[in-house]
C-alpha cells in the first residue's frame, strides 16, 4: 500500500510563502490533491493534479497557490504564495478523490496575521 509523507510546514508571516510536498512510497495516483483541515472544522478541497498536468483548485486559493508533480520523483508540491491567516491548518495530501487509506499525518501551516 502506498504511504504518502506530508512536509514543509511551518509558521509565516501573512504575505509569506510555503512549499510543501508530499512523498509517496510508490507510484503516484494518476490524480493527485492536496486538501487541508483547520481546527474545528472538516477537511476541505485544496487543489488536484492529473498524470497530464491539468490542475484544478478550491476558489479560495486560486491565484495564490500552485500545485505541480514530479513523477520520477514520486513527489507533489504545493507552492503557496499571498498566505493569509485562515490558510492556517493541517495540510495532507491524497488522492482526488481521496481514500481513507491513504491519509497521512500532515503538515501544520500557521500563517500569523
Amino acid at each position: 500500500q502506498v504511504q504518502l509523507v506530508e512536509s514543509g510546514g511551518g509558521l509565516v508571516q501573512s504575505g509569506g510563502s510555503l512549499r510543501l510536498s508530499c512523498a509517496a512510497s510508490g507510484n503516484l495516483f494518476s490524480i493527485m490533491g492536496w486538501y487541508r483541515q483547520a481546527p474545528g472544522k472538516q477537511r476541505q478541497f485544496v487543489a488536484h493534479i492529473s498524470n497530464a498536468g491539468w490542475t484544478n483548485y478550491a476558489d479560495s486559493v486560486k491565484g495564490r497557490f500552485a500545485i505541480s508533480r514530479d513523477n520520477a520523483k514520486k513527489t507533489i508540491y504545493l507552492q503557496m504564495n499571498s498566505l493569509k491567516a485562515e490558510d492556517t491548518a493541517v495540510y495532507f495530501c491524497n488522492q482526488f478523490p481521496p481514500k481513507s487509506d491513504y491519509w497521512g499525518q500532515g503538515t501544520q501551516v500557521t500563517v500569523s496575521s
